[in-house]
Formats: C-alpha cells, structure tokens, sequence
C-alpha cells in the first residue's frame, strides 16, 4: 500500500471516529495529516463537506504554499494555514480542529486569562506527564476573522512536536508525531472541558441549594 493511501485512510478513519462523537457540526471542523518533508506535502479536508460520510473528495493533497498539489475543483479548509504552521515548526505528523460545545463555552468563559490550566486529573497522562497532582494548560487566542492574522497568532504557540491551543469561540487544534497520538492529545482536552464544566454545574446547584436551605 502506498504511503499516500495509507495517511489517507489513517485520517479518514479519525475523521469517522469523531464524527461518531458528533464533533463536526454542520460542516466545522479540519484534519490533516502529514504526507512527505521533502517537499512538504499534507493531506487536509476539503471544504464544506460533510464529515459524517466518507467519500473520494474528503480531503485533498496541498504543499508547503498550502495550495492543492494537483489540479482539483476541491478547495482546502479555510484554516489549512493553521495545520501548516504547524508542520512549519515542529515535526508533528498530524493537526486535527474541532468545534465542540464544550472547548466553545470552556474559551469564552477562559478568554480573559488567555488561558486555562487542569491540575491531577487522571488523564493528564494521556499527555505523557506523570507525576502527582500534575498540572497542565492551553492557552486561549483571539479568533481573528483574517486567516494569515489567525495563523500568525496561533504559530506562536507550535513549539514542540505536540501541543494543543485554544481558540476562542473557535474551536481547539491539537497536534502530535502521528495521528493516534492527535486523536488521543484530543480525546484527553475534550475531558477535561467536559469535566470541568459539568463540575462548575454540580457545584452551582449545590450553592443555590445550600441557600435556600438556610433561608
């Protein structure tokens, strides 16, 4: 099997998974998946398709210019210069971008921090990281309108070969060296916001009753 069908059904079969767990609605959301260095080649979904089905045009083959490879009426992600940013400074091997209502709602209420930080959860170790009581963090950007204003923001997050940001009322992008450890960095993010938010509801209701228990 070639390397290209290979990354094809690799992210074709993340894309499947996720879809699943309804993450791409109406038509939001992008993957892509690293195809060659020499010169550097990635495949990304091509836009406005429905990520629920699986089709010959889901994604299509772009270069370091995030331009399509070979001639093709199907046009690359509007954020593909996200994914490209990121295989530009690290040696990731995989971005995947989801809206959910969770990493929404967890960006908007985070937004004036520039970020939000989780400490000894257990599925901080899906992230490689160990010790007790750990703690980590995603930061939180604006979400420019502007495309190459956005991807500027962003890059300056892309300092290693995994990582994940934030943006606001736009969604998260994670990466990593290929695409089970992308899905699985995601997996974990998408925890800890639905944790976290479910937390601030359980703890909310418990106050109010509080209160009116002593009123």
């Amino acid at each position: 099997m070639s390397v290209f069908l290979t990354r094809w059904n690799e992210l074709a079969d993340v894309k499947e998974e996720l879809a699943s767990r309804d993450w791409f609605y109406g038509t939001s959301g992008n993957l892509s998946i690293k195809v060659s260095d020499e010169p550097l080649t990635f495949f990304v979904s091509a836009s406005g398709k429905d990520k629920r089905k699986r089709t010959s045009e889901d994604f299509l083959l772009v270069d370091h210019k995030a331009e399509a490879v070979e001639n093709t009426h199907l046009k690359p992600s509007a954020e593909t210069l996200l994914h490209l940013r990121v295989y530009e400074n690290s040696n990731a091997g995989c971005s995947l971008h989801v809206h959910t209502v969770d990493n929404n709602v967890i960006s908007e209420l985070y937004a004036d921090q520039k970020e939000i930080t989780f400490t000894g959860q257990e599925i901080i170790k899906a992230f490689g990281v160990w010790e007790e009581d750990a703690t980590i963090g995603i930061p939180i950007i604006k979400n420019h309108a502007d495309i190459p204003t956005l991807a500027n923001e962003f890059s300056k997050y892309v300092h290693r070969d995994a990582g994940a940001v934030l943006i606001r009322n736009h969604g998260i992008t994670v990466w990593g060296k290929n695409a089970f450890e992308a899905k699985k960095y995601l997996e974990a993010w998408e925890f800890l916001f639905s944790y976290h938010l479910k937390l601030l509801s359980v703890r909310n209701q418990f106050n109010t009753s509080a209160k009116l228990q002593v009123n």
